[in-house]
């Protein structure tokens, strides 16, 4: 009897939310209570599967900390188990929400699995070698540009003529720099013939240059998988109601991805100019009494949403007017 009392107890669905930092991970597992912490290294992720291993776990949840989760992620991936990574913020939202203001590693942990349980969010696959790679290129080339623009400024208020010349001297660096992320972005989508499909398609589209393309291909892996929403709403351009009562506010963007959304503002600038269709829809927006900005943006939501089309469908851009 005891026996099955203790089987019973082992297969019941567990639920195991991780606090990641550089250093550890901290492990809970709902409903059962048991914490303890492992090393994030090859060693503490074996460790960690061990354990996971004498339990039914349904999912796994964690959060998304810069690189740090990433290797965790990708060996519980290939362990065959159901991880789902979430924004802090929501984490932090979902915690207070239940009540748990105080906040270390192990109620993060407790929270996550908790959250594992009453939310079940959608298990994601790991990023690609490749995107990864992407990704972090992306960073850099972004850092190097807003540091030369910073310097670019300085230079043009600077008075002393020694201080002009190193800043000039600075700014020829960064150029340099940059261009050769750009080479080695160019190389690394080169390798990977998803990505050169993916960028050949992007390209074709009227306003999308090549450097958002790489920006769609860095901070939306998810595109061609998702709906038109979905991916608006990833991209911090979809518009939230603001309804209470009898009063209707204004609908306003928010969340999402900045860098990516960045990217399709300044796409959505040329597209409103040069992608036939998008001309047509800016110009009846405008007709209709919406202000520029308000404009653009759904301009931007339409761009993100023709990308996200034709990616899923594998073919470029052709012209249908309206």
């Amino acid at each position: 009897m005891q026996d099955k009392v203790m089987t019973e107890k082992a297969m019941a669905a567990v639920y195991v939310g991780i606090d990641v930092c550089k250093e550890r991970l901290d492990v809970y597992l709902h409903p059962i209570a048991i914490h303890f912490a492992v090393a994030n290294d090859r060693c503490g992720w074996r460790r960690l599967k061990r354990v996971l291993a004498d339990h039914a776990v349904a999912r796994v949840v964690m959060e998304s900390t810069s690189k740090y989760h990433r290797a965790a992620h990708r060996s519980l991936s290939a362990a065959e188990l159901a991880v789902a990574v979430v924004n802090p913020l929501r984490a932090r939202l979902f915690a207070e929400a239940t009540g748990a203001l105080a906040k270390t590693d192990a109620i993060d942990a407790s929270i996550l699995a908790l959250m594992a349980e009453r939310l079940e969010p959608a298990a994601v696959q790991p990023l690609r070698d490749s995107v990864e790679a992407v990704q972090e290129l992306s960073r850099a080339r972004r850092a190097a540009i807003e540091e030369r623009v910073a310097i670019v400024q300085r230079r043009s208020t600077a008075v002393s003529p020694f201080l002009r010349r190193e800043l000039a001297r600075r700014t020829r660096t960064l150029d340099g720099h940059v261009a050769r992320l750009e080479a080695e972005l160019q190389q690394v989508i080169a390798a990977d013939p998803v990505l050169v499909r993916r960028q050949t398609i992007l390209c074709s589209i009227p306003g999308v240059a090549r450097t958002t393309a790489v920006a769609l291909i860095a901070s939306l892996d998810e595109i061609g998988q998702l709906s038109s929403k979905q991916a608006s709403a990833l991209a911090g351009l979809a518009p939230f109601a603001q309804d209470s009562g009898p009063r209707k506010g204004r609908r306003h963007i928010r969340g999402g991805r900045q860098d990516l959304r960045n990217a399709l503002y300044m796409a959505a600038l040329s597209a409103a100019r040069f992608n036939p269709d998008l001309v047509a829809f800016n110009q009846r927006l405008r007709h209709n009494g919406k202000p520029p900005k308000v404009a653009l943006i759904a301009v931007a939501r339409k761009l993100i949403g023709l990308a996200n089309t034709l990616v899923r469908e594998d073919r470029t851009w052709s012209a249908q007017h309206a």
